[in-house]
């Protein structure tokens, strides 16, 4: 009985570490694809739906701190882009884990909203950010990397 107990607390654990293991919470430096330079630092967290949000905590570009988005759209239209969500609604496939997808991510830059898909590489060091019109074949991709001091990012 004790054994079935601790085998049972074990899988447990096992699950929710494995879990964790593929999510992309957390603090990541987005890289401009085109420069290879820092851009921003972003925030991902999950809500209670289970679904990933984006919001950037800071902008690396010093003339560009008090960048406010004045190509956006609606309620966003001339707020500041730091504070900004910027990726909403991703959800974990389940097929593949660490994959993240059926959601949305807003480029400041432009104003426009993409359909977005995020994946985990290099054992969650790294996050593919991909961005893209109708399908993933048409868009762009960033490689975001995982910021583990945010008080150094």
């Amino acid at each position: 009985m004790l054994r079935k107990m601790i085998n049972s607390i074990c899988l447990t654990l096992a699950c929710m570490t494995g879990a964790h293991a593929t999510s992309p919470i957390g603090y990541w430096k987005a890289v401009d694809d085109q420069t290879g330079s820092p851009k921003a630092l972003v925030e991902i967290w999950q809500d209670e739906d289970k679904q990933l949000y984006g919001k950037i905590l800071k902008i690396y570009n010093s003339d560009k701190k008090q960048e406010l988005c004045s190509a956006c759209e609606g309620d966003l239209y001339n707020k500041p882009i730091v504070g900004m969500i910027i990726m909403e609604h991703l959800k974990q496939q389940t097929d593949q884990p660490e994959l993240w997808g059926e959601g949305n991510i807003l480029d400041p830059k432009n104003g426009k909203t993409y359909r977005c898909n995020i994946q985990l590489a290099d054992n969650q060091e790294k996050l593919i950010v991909r961005g893209y019109l109708g399908m993933p074949l048409f868009g762009r991709t960033q490689t975001w990397l995982k910021v583990k001091d945010v008080a150094q990012a």
